[in-house]
């Protein structure tokens, strides 16, 4: 194709439109490191506190458990859009573009930090680049469907919760459930029509069945999960119920019609015989057959 001077004209101007979109939308964006390579190609840590420790050991903000790094390793100290890295005496040393370092040095954009054989890329406050990881992470978490989290990024949630439960002792509860007769749904109304429950089913909950700090998720079909943490049995039951009620009582309308949604609601709770997520997963799961048994559109708890 030949483009004449009115066309190049309108083509530049969009792509210094779309860059100048991208930076402002960048310039809130908090300083990170980017590890750059490896299993963990990609993956951000933010840099929102004064001084961020990273090593070994559990007790760094930022653990990284691979060969060559030490317990603690380095430390980063934010300033006024400044970031200095030091070593803490590790065994093999901090290196910054190939660079070992023997005292504070500050970081410039897209600097490589090289500790064992992981390498961090520095990105400072409100580098464009930062965009591109953050959309990238989203779209791998997110449930295209529905904006839930997916199935892959639940599995990692409730390993990191079962985790911390171990750690600190704070209760765990764990919603499954699963929306009753939804195949007789998508026989009489239409896959349509099933499609948009999901959607807004998954609305409703986002927007008046969840904390901030819960993890919703949808997990396959017409099965949801939402992760508790921080939150006994008793509390969890009390969030089911309210869930119970919230989606049997909305008026779920597609081209004019109303189609009737309910929904079989299974607890479980991280206590003895819980070692893993899936042991959790499994209590919860039973608890939602036990529900459908029981005659749907109901809350059951998994009982040793």
């Amino acid at each position: 194709m030949i483009m004449g001077k009115d066309d190049s004209t309108i083509v530049l101007t969009d792509i210094k439109s779309a860059l100048g979109s991208t930076e402002s939308e960048a310039k809130n964006t908090a300083p990170a490191l980017l590890i750059v390579g490896g299993d963990l190609n990609g993956t951000l840590f933010d840099l929102l506190e004064e001084e961020i420790t990273v090593g070994k050991s559990s007790s760094n903000k930022i653990q990284l458990e691979f060969s060559g790094i030490s317990r603690n390793h380095f430390k980063i100290t934010m300033g006024d859009n400044i970031a200095n890295v030091e070593d803490l005496g590790s065994t093999n040393g901090t290196f910054v573009n190939n660079k070992r370092i023997d005292g504070p040095t500050e970081l410039s954009k897209g600097d490589i930090i090289k500790i064992g054989s992981m390498a961090l890329k520095y990105l400072p406050k409100g580098d464009p680049e930062r965009l591109t990881y953050d959309k990238l992470k989203e779209e791998a978490n997110t449930d295209k469907h529905t904006g839930c989290f997916n199935k892959a990024y639940f599995n990692k949630a409730i390993a990191n919760e079962i985790s911390n439960c171990k750690a600190s002792g704070s209760p765990l509860s764990l919603i499954i459930f699963d929306l009753d007769h939804f195949k007789h749904l998508n026989d009489n109304f239409g896959h349509d029509a099933g499609d948009f429950v999901l959607k807004d089913l998954a609305s409703l909950i986002r927007e008046n069945g969840v904390r901030e700090l819960d993890i919703f998720a949808r997990y396959g079909g017409e099965e949801f999960v939402i992760l508790l943490p921080k939150t006994n049995i008793k509390n969890a039951f009390e969030i089911a119920e309210r869930l119970r009620l919230l989606i049997e009582k909305h008026q779920f309308i597609y081209e004019g019609k109303e189609m009737p949604v309910t929904a079989s609601i299974g607890l479980a709770d991280y206590r003895k015989g819980v070692k893993t997520g899936t042991d959790l997963f499994k209590r919860a799961d039973e608890a939602v057959y036990q529900a459908k048994n029981g005659g749907r559109n109901q809350v059951k708890f998994y009982r040793d």
